[in-house]
């Protein structure tokens, strides 16, 4: 009999929690031939989270939770459910059941009846939640991202997947610390089956993601997987190089035919602040990168375990 191990990351989602169990039964219920496990991944919640999926551990066996020290973030979370997971396919899903769990059992059917895919993951093309601005901006990112990196980003790729071991074992040998699992998921290859759906809203709680955290999370995923912002840079330098060679020459020109008169000075400092906006973006593309090296090289664990029940 197969084992599907479920990773739910949570973090502060204590009245998502009883929600997404209920309906995540009513699948396992339903797939009899299957054996479950699921992991709920508590990412240092400050409400009852932990408490509520402590309540379901003690009246079904297979529920098990690893709690995490403090807040080290969802790729964290992540990491640990797939570290953990023991099942021959491992999914991930989260648990505002805006990744529909009747869906798993298609998409079971699909990776077990065929031996070529290896990754069953959902994708959508629209969002309940987001707004006008923010659909445009993640279409860009999507878009951007596609341009800058040799490794394929799908437009609109949710978290929920489900996954062979060998895949996943695959992913576990990918250590690094600062880690974008879409673009991980998609670097170690696999045949992979997309199926497009629509998000529905979420059943309690609100996102814990705003501009700020979203915006950071596409740099890193374009750090991440890309060294094409370097070379960008270099190429502005050497163009601005250029650029000023004509125009010293050009003012030479000028004051030999025409004299030298005082003029233009805010025109100059236009000039000045533009070429300065260039260098402090160029050195923010090196230190991005410098950044990310310092926190890799430095080995600290991805996440801590403070608690669980996982044995």
């Amino acid at each position: 009999m197969n084992k599907i191990s479920i990773i739910v990351p949570c973090y502060n989602e204590e009245e998502a929690i009883p929600l997404f169990y209920k309906e995540v039964n009513k699948v396992m219920r339903k797939m009899k031939e299957v054996k479950f496990e699921l992991l709920f991944i508590n990412d240092g919640s400050i409400d009852n989270t932990l408490k509520e999926v402590k309540e379901l551990a003690k009246s079904n066996k297979e529920v098990k939770y690893i709690s995490f020290s403090r807040n080290f973030g969802k790729e964290a979370a992540m990491m640990a459910g797939l570290d953990y997971a023991s099942g021959d396919y491992i999914a991930i899903m989260d648990v505002d059941l805006q990744d529909p769990p009747e869906m798993l059992e298609e998409m079971y059917n699909i990776i077990k009846n065929n031996e070529e895919i290896d990754c069953v993951g959902l994708k959508t093309d629209e969002h309940k939640e987001y707004g006008i601005f923010r659909r445009f901006f993640t279409s860009c990112y999507y878009k951007l991202v596609s341009k800058l990196s040799k490794t394929e980003m799908v437009p609109g790729a949710r978290d929920f997947r489900l996954m062979t071991r060998q895949m996943v074992d695959a992913v576990l040998e990918l250590k690094e610390y600062n880690r974008y699992s879409k673009g991980i998921f998609s670097f170690v290859g696999f045949e992979t089956k997309w199926i497009s759906y629509k998000v529905p809203k979420r059943v309690a709680g609100s996102s814990k993601w705003n501009i700020f955290k979203l915006f950071v999370y596409a740099i890193d995923a374009i750090v991440g997987f890309s060294t094409v912002p370097l070379t960008i840079s270099i190429v502005v330098g050497v163009l601005f190089c250029f650029i000023s060679i004509v125009a010293i020459i050009f003012i030479i020109v000028r004051t030999l035919i025409f004299g030298d008169p005082v003029d233009g000075w805010p025109s100059l400092v236009c000039i000045m602040f533009f070429l300065s906006g260039i260098q402090l973006f160029c050195t923010g593309i090196m230190g991005a990168y410098l950044s990310k090296t310092y926190t890799e090289v430095k080995r600290r664990p991805i996440y801590i375990i403070k608690e669980t029940n996982y044995k």
